[in-house]
């Protein structure tokens, strides 16, 4: 029997199903379990996204946080599955600041296990049993990456995307190192941010490992160009592109169609509800008539 969201959430809240995983696991692990997710229907099909769409400051981490919150208020009225901000939301992008070195980008990272702000992140997406793609930068051992922390329902840090595709300003980041999918009570998701979109193979990854919808986290380029490239992406692998900038929410279904498109300078956020269920992803389309006896992807 199918589950409403209310009664799979309060569910799940009793038997701690559905709400992906804590981040001290490992990525083989994270990446085993999201394989096998591909296989297991979704229990819940319809979901409502929240975008952020507000400029935040460059370098200013407290302002840009406050911002958040103050947009999350409102959002908390929505019942909303899923939040996105844009890419580095919490330090304004601040590499592509010409006066910030390589060097200079570890003022601006967090640790998310020790952060305030990623803390606060946490606890909104328990209290309100939402998912949350937040973009940050993250300081590790090896460097400083462009990331998108993702949060699940009960404030647990499932996952950390960390942008692959740098060019210019980006190479004061480290290159991510993974393309995975994480588990959830809507099914297997991915993340891909800004750049990635332009190559093929991030999507189409995505999708070959189940993903029916991508959560892309962006700042960069928008417009004309970037439509065509969106609907294009979805129409290919069958899938929903959730493309969130400061300046524009844009959400493409698998039809390759626009279902919101918000450019309005009056809205600091949009919500949207999709139905994954329409999403054939990797069972169906392009995908299942791809002919991997001549390539690979």
């Amino acid at each position: 029997m199918k589950l409403n969201r209310r009664s799979f959430l309060g569910a799940a809240g009793v038997l701690g199903i559905g709400a992906g995983r804590i981040w001290a696991q490992s990525e083989t692990n994270n990446y085993n379990k999201g394989k096998k997710a591909v296989e297991e229907e979704a229990a819940i099909s319809k979901i409502r996204v929240a975008q952020i769409k507000v400029y935040p400051d460059k370098g200013k981490m407290e302002v840009n946080h406050r911002k958040l919150f103050n947009i999350l208020k409102d959002i908390e009225k929505e019942a909303v599955d899923v939040v996105v901000t844009p890419e580095g939301f919490l330090d304004g992008y601040v590499s592509t600041e010409k006066s910030v070195t390589k060097e200079d980008m570890v003022r601006y990272a967090i640790d998310p296990l020790k952060s305030d702000y990623a803390g606060a992140v946490s606890d909104w997406a328990r209290q309100n049993k939402a998912w949350v793609v937040y973009g940050c930068a993250r300081k590790a051992a090896d460097g400083v990456f462009n990331t998108a922390l993702i949060y699940n329902r009960k404030g647990l840090l499932a996952g950390m995307y960390d942008k692959l595709h740098l060019q210019t300003h980006d190479h004061k980041y480290t290159p991510g190192k993974h393309l995975h999918v994480y588990e959830s009570d809507f099914g297997p998701f991915g993340v891909m941010i800004c750049a990635d979109r332009r190559w093929p193979e991030t999507s189409r990854t995505l999708t070959l490992q189940g993903a029916r919808v991508i959560f892309n986290p962006t700042y960069g380029m928008h417009g004309e160009l970037n439509l065509c490239m969106m609907r294009t992406r979805s129409y290919e692998n069958g899938i929903y592109i959730v493309f969130t900038h400061p300046g524009q929410s844009l959400i493409t279904n698998p039809r390759g169609d626009v279902v919101c498109n918000n450019e309005d300078k009056n809205k600091t956020y949009t919500v949207t509800e999709i139905d994954l269920s329409k999403a054939p992803a990797n069972k169906g389309g392009h995908i299942v008539d791809r002919r991997t006896d001549v390539y690979k992807l």
